[in-house]
């Protein structure tokens, strides 16, 4: 057996997926993989063949472009997210569309690169992707190891993960008339573990064990109990005779009495089962009754606490494009008020609407995600990549917890964008695209944009192209043919006509200008688009 040392060691298998032979080359070449500890185990050309090596070589990690022929980088990561789930994906896109990046980190994609990739951009995400896989690795071995342990924590312990015991017997000492699986955790666990040594901790979790197994036997209830996470305590309750539900509730009341120093403690507990091999079902149930904890705070959650939260609840979709655009209006304008705001309004819809913790970090994720995004394309050079430090929501266990560690990351990235000047160049980009969007019409000339700004022609093409990605001229046909799209759907006017509208004197001009962009001559366009 393997231990975490040796695991730790052990090359990360990655594949390259483009449908353009040249580009996995470059990829593969130009970067010393084997410094970083990865093997380039191969080359895949579509979407299928991605599946293919995948499954043959074992792979960790996938470097993959999200346009392809046939099957494309999102409908793959969807793939390999129901197949092979440990996979991680690092998506390159030469689509800036906020739509491909939402799709992508929806698809749990590790993170989102426009092309042309920057080498040492490139490199930073891959080392940390690296780090994260070996990590799992090492707790994956470390659970080989808790073979080391007593067999009874042993058994709890795979119950716990719905992994059958390896020799497949059932302790029967344990044999009673009746069975409870009780989750537990300790309240606000971040704010109360800040400043704590591992030692001082170890010592609380022993406190912990210690103090739950008292309790129950004084309602005469056998236990076994194990750590599935520093602040998630199983305990099978083991009764001998049937207990009525009021029996129970003394008994879980008394187990989550606080502990010495004032420690909160609350509790979900499974419904009761007679067969011990059913023990693993009831795991899997009281840590999803446990996941409700957040929306009444009650210290004991019964399973019908779980079904009468979940029929209360009114979740809606989380519009993260409408929050991503007003946080990266209010960090350009360095106003910390705002940013504390928007993400407080945050942070109420989540609790008005009833998310559970979980939902909560995955919307967060988002959010964070995107907004970084945004502002690596306006020209922030120094952000780290994914969204700060991971939002464990066992150790976050509440919306204040979650949202102070939300609030910690917009003041790193104020911090961040005040060390690197970026709101005077944005609010003056804004203005002029503002400018650009009421004047396309016009001839309009970036000089001449320039000047009505009072800055010089050379700062503002720079400014514009940092905080774009694209060239005054590509960003005014852009807008100009976004515009002519519209018409040609709605309106009969003749295609000189239209074009004379959004600003091309030169008909042919226009139709090339059209193609380039959509693919399609303006006629073609029309055909398609106009409902008959």
């Amino acid at each position: 057996m393997k231990n975490s040392r040796e695991a730790s060691k052990q090359t990360i298998r990655m594949l390259i997926v483009d449908d353009e032979p040249v580009i996995c080359q470059g990829l593969r070449y130009t970067i010393d993989w084997g410094q970083l500890g990865i093997e380039v185990a191969g080359e895949a050309y579509d979407g299928e063949e991605a599946l293919q090596l995948t499954e043959k070589h074992k792979i960790d990690l996938l470097l993959t472009d999200i346009r392809m022929e046939g099957m494309d980088g999102l409908e793959l990561t969807a793939q390999l997210k129901s197949r092979y789930p440990h996979v991680r994906v690092i998506m390159i896109s030469g689509y800036e569309d906020f739509a491909y990046a939402r799709q992508a980190v929806r698809l749990n994609v590790t993170d989102y690169l426009l092309k042309p990739v920057d080498i040492d951009e490139l490199v930073t995400v891959v080392r940390k992707v690296v780090d994260e896989i070996r990590n799992e690795k090492d707790v994956q071995s470390g659970q080989e190891d808790t073979q080391r342990l007593s067999n009874d924590t042993l058994w709890l312990s795979n119950m716990v993960r719905n992994v059958p015991y390896y020799d497949k017997e059932l302790p029967s000492h344990l044999q009673g008339e009746q069975y409870r699986i009780i989750a537990m955790q300790i309240d606000q666990f971040s704010v109360w573990r800040t400043g704590l040594s591992d030692l001082e901790y170890a010592d609380v979790q022993q406190q912990w064990l210690q103090s739950v197994r008292r309790r129950l036997e004084r309602h005469s209830l056998r236990s076994i109990s194990i750590f599935d996470h520093m602040n998630l305590l199983f305990t099978l309750a083991v009764a001998d005779k049937v207990l009525e539900c009021e029996a129970w509730e003394r008994a879980l009341a008394e187990a989550v009495r606080p502990m010495t120093g004032g420690i909160r403690l609350y509790c979900a507990v499974s419904r009761p089962y007679e067969r011990l091999d059913d023990t693993a079902e009831h795991c899997t149930e009281a840590r999803r009754i446990l996941e409700y904890h957040v929306l009444d705070q009650a210290a004991v959650l019964l399973p019908e606490s779980r079904e009468r939260a979940e029929s209360e609840r009114t979740m809606l979709e989380y519009n993260s494009a409408d929050r991503v655009q007003l946080l990266v209006a209010a960090l350009f304008k360095q106003n910390a008020a705002d940013v504390k705001r928007i993400v407080g309004d945050m942070f109420l819809f989540f609790k008005e609407r009833g998310f559970l913790l979980n939902e909560v970090v995955k919307a967060c994720e988002e959010v964070s995600i995107l907004l970084r995004q945004r502002l690596r394309q306006s020209g922030l050079t120094e952000l780290d990549h994914g969204s700060g430090e991971t939002a464990d929501p066992y150790v976050y266990n509440s919306y204040d917890g979650l949202e102070a560690l939300m609030n910690e990351e917009m003041l790193h990235l104020l911090q961040l964008m005040s060390k690197n000047g970026l709101d005077k160049s944005y609010w003056i980009v804004e203005k002029a695209k503002k400018y650009m969007e009421e004047q396309y019409c016009n001839e309009l000339k970036a000089f001449e944009v320039a000047a009505w700004l009072k800055i010089t022609p050379s700062y503002f093409s720079y400014i514009f192209k940092q905080s774009t990605s694209k060239s005054f001229t590509e960003y005014m046909n852009e807008l100009r043919i976004d515009h002519a799209k519209r018409l040609l759907a709605t309106t009969h006017d003749k295609v000189f006509e239209i074009a004379d509208k959004v600003g091309y004197k030169e008909y042919k001009y226009f139709v090339s200008v059209f193609k380039s962009h959509t693919g399609m001559t303006p006629k073609e366009f029309r055909a398609l688009n106009v409902k008959h």
